[in-house]
């Protein structure tokens, strides 16, 4: 049995009953502090939009695609985490962000798939001195409940975020760009065409529309804007 671990998070384990887990106080971002873009799903582009560009990566050479929010002009630079592990008060925090330790993965048997997935926890906050996440007659506690709900509602809305993104890629909306700033070139991201957006054939423009995606969209058009945001808090020196 394998599994995937989500990007920085190190070795992850199923969760088990009895494990006690050291969760994140005021550190909750240390983990992602080397991280310069994390994934975000489509119910979170409203919220992203207001401080972070939001683009397209593809891991796979323009064959599917995935929305991320860039943390950083430059590699493992993390411009919203502070040297104490802290997210910057004032920015949105990812759902990635909020749920870690934790994670739902997916289950490979021999190098292939299967449906399931599993509900797994980082081996490295699996600690005795931790906190308990079920009672002693096995009952989750609140707090396990609140981070399952979270869980469970993020991986649905990542089923949903990659059906958009089948739909943009297949409209043939996605284009390569690079950032080019003083000191800065970043690469492997993906935007949304807007002349092609404003080509498009009725019966797409009415996909996208009924679907709720053309909101989101005009979400990751305007959130590019954020790029000189990013220069400027990089020129500051700034880390939350």
């Amino acid at each position: 049995m394998q599994l995937t671990p989500p990007y920085g998070y190190g070795e992850i384990v199923p969760l088990r009953k009895e494990h006690r887990v050291m969760l994140p106080q005021g550190e909750i971002a240390r983990f992602a502090r080397h991280l310069n873009a994390l994934s975000i799903s489509a119910a979170e582009f409203g919220a992203a939009a207001r401080d972070y560009p939001i683009v397209f990566a593809s891991l796979d050479k323009g064959s599917s695609f995935a929305p991320v929010v860039v943390l950083g002009l430059e590699r493992e630079a993390n411009l919203f985490v502070d040297a104490a592990g802290g997210w910057d008060g004032g920015a949105y925090l990812p759902a990635f962000v909020r749920r870690y330790p934790f994670c739902i993965a997916k289950l490979y048997v021999d190098g292939e798939a299967r449906s399931e997935r599993v509900v797994c926890v980082v081996k490295a906050c699996i600690d005795e001195g931790g906190t308990a996440l079920f009672d002693a007659q096995g009952g989750p506690t609140p707090r396990w409940q609140a981070t399952e709900r979270l869980l469970a509602e993020y991986e649905a809305d990542l089923d949903r975020t990659a059906q958009m993104c089948a739909a943009l890629a297949r409209l043939q909306l996605l284009e390569p760009f690079t950032l080019q700033a003083a000191e800065v070139k970043l690469g492997g991201m993906y935007r949304v065409s807007e002349p092609k957006l404003r080509a498009l054939e009725a019966a797409s423009h009415k996909l996208l529309v009924g679907k709720g995606w053309m909101g989101l969209v005009y979400a990751h058009v305007h959130s590019l804007q954020n790029f000189s945001r990013l220069e400027e808090r990089r020129r500051r020196g700034s880390r939350g």
